[in-house]
């Protein structure tokens, strides 16, 4: 049976929160991350003291959710010791103004911002950070259960495990592969039990996983191999866990052979693991950017394929990432096809363009439109085509906070101004609530 299609946007807590010195919040990794200047053009958004204004925007959007990150350091300071009911309240008047607008409440219990002092006890490759998330899920749960519908427990593990503990480009900034595919399985693990206490809470509720994705071809056919891999340690290495069919033993007789895991999978993982990450889910979120061309030497590489920074050439967006709305059409249907899941929602799908404000106060993003335009499309195609694609999530609300890039990449429906927090709602907000009631679904 097709389930009402869900029309949305949405945020995180570090991105754009702030105020992270305020009411009892304690430190994240991120918050350690910046101090330690690894965020370009850094800023504010402000949304802990805009609140009332920014849900009014949503209201003016005409969405039908909001997803948004609750932040562990402002509920749980230490990760895993006393509630800061200062955090609660934030969060409890966060959902009840969102319910009185009409607006249903979608949260992320983690987007990246793990509490330090979590981190300085072994992090996400440390079993006791999986309790401490298990134990966060049920107090969220209980705090804001009687407003929310429905949970994601987890954004992107991939860039979690990879980009924090493999790369070191995001926080924490360590660089080892084992323990990033340690780090990749406790990530998947805290899924399935934080799913397991929401429901122990909440019978029944409706519990999901937010998985990134990089769609990708081969450039010739002497590069179909390393396309094969590439979609295992990008795409198959998470999804196939979280739907019951374990690590992909191609990827895991490779990462062995390259000393990634020393000991195999038994050094990982434990009995009833893979049973434990594999709970059901009642829908699956995806969020999708961009796909890849591979060749040989880019087996292992995520990095964009255009230029990065205003004067994207045409098709590409200034992360450097290209246009492409079929290849999400191409994955959903791929994806539904495979796993079989209930319920696919696009969870974030946007584009940076670094339009201004004119004179006028006018942010003219005819690029976004364009872009977000052939994205919806494309999500309904996937739909029509018979893949349960049952919602669209625009990223973001706001500018914001683009992690190491700061406010060097806007990917926002609102432009901030980082320095007095004026928000200018751009073209692009005007035209998609256009689209949301001109578009039947």
């Amino acid at each position: 049976m097709t389930k009402p299609f869900v029309w949305g946007v949405a945020t995180s807590a570090f991105q754009v929160e702030g105020a992270r010195d305020e009411a009892g919040k304690g430190e994240s990794i991120w918050d350690r991350f910046s101090d330690e200047g690894r965020i370009r053009s850094p800023g504010v958004v402000d949304h802990y003291h805009h609140l009332e204004e920014d849900l009014d925007l949503l209201a003016d959007l005409g969405v039908d959710a909001y997803r948004f990150s609750t932040a562990w350091t402002r509920v749980v300071p230490d990760g895993d010791g006393e509630i800061n009911q200062a955090g609660i309240d934030f969060y409890r008047r966060l959902v009840e103004g969102l319910v009185e607008r009409g607006i249903e409440p979608f949260p992320t219990l983690y987007h990246w911002d793990l509490p330090q002092a979590l981190q300085d006890s072994g992090g996400w490759a440390s079993r006791r950070t999986i309790d401490a998330f298990a134990r966060y899920a049920t107090i969220m749960a209980e705090s804001l259960g009687d407003h929310v519908g429905r949970w994601i427990t987890q954004n992107e593990p991939w860039v979690t495990a990879f980009l924090g503990y493999r790369d070191g480009t995001f926080a924490p900034g360590l660089k080892d592969w084992e323990t990033a595919l340690v780090v990749g399985h406790n990530l998947l693990l805290s899924h399935g039990r934080a799913a397991r206490s929401i429901r122990k809470v909440l019978p029944g509720a409706p519990v999901g996983i937010a998985l990134d994705c990089r769609p990708s071809l081969p450039a010739d056919d002497d590069a179909l191999a390393a396309n094969r891999y590439f979609d295992g340690f990008r795409n198959r290495w998470f999804f196939d866990p979280v739907f019951g069919r374990g690590y992909p033993e191609d990827i895991v007789a490779v990462y062995t052979e390259r000393g990634h895991l020393t000991s195999g999978l038994d050094g990982m993982v434990h009995e009833g693991d893979m049973e434990e990450i594999a709970v059901p889910i009642d829908f699956l979120g995806i969020n999708y950017y961009t796909t890849l061309t591979i060749s040989g030497d880019r087996e292992e590489s995520d990095e964009p394929e255009g230029p990065v920074g205003p004067g994207a050439p045409e098709g590409f967006t200034e992360m450097g990432w290209r246009n492409d709305p079929k290849g999400l059409t191409d994955f959903l249907i791929t994806v539904s096809e495979t796993y079989g899941p209930e319920s696919m929602l696009v969870t974030e799908n946007g584009a940076s363009y670094s339009d201004a404000p004119d004179a006028r106060g006018r942010v003219a993003d005819s690029r976004r439109i364009e872009y977000l335009d052939a994205h919806i499309d494309a999500v309904l195609a996937a739909r029509k085509a018979g893949a349960p694609a049952d919602g669209y999530f625009v990223w973001s609300l706001l500018d914001n906070l683009e992690w190491v890039e700061g406010f060097g990449q806007r990917f926002g429906l609102v432009w901030v101004d980082t320095e007095t927090g004026t928000r200018t709602p751009k073209d692009s907000f005007h035209w998609y609530r256009e689209r949301i009631g001109s578009t039947r679904v």
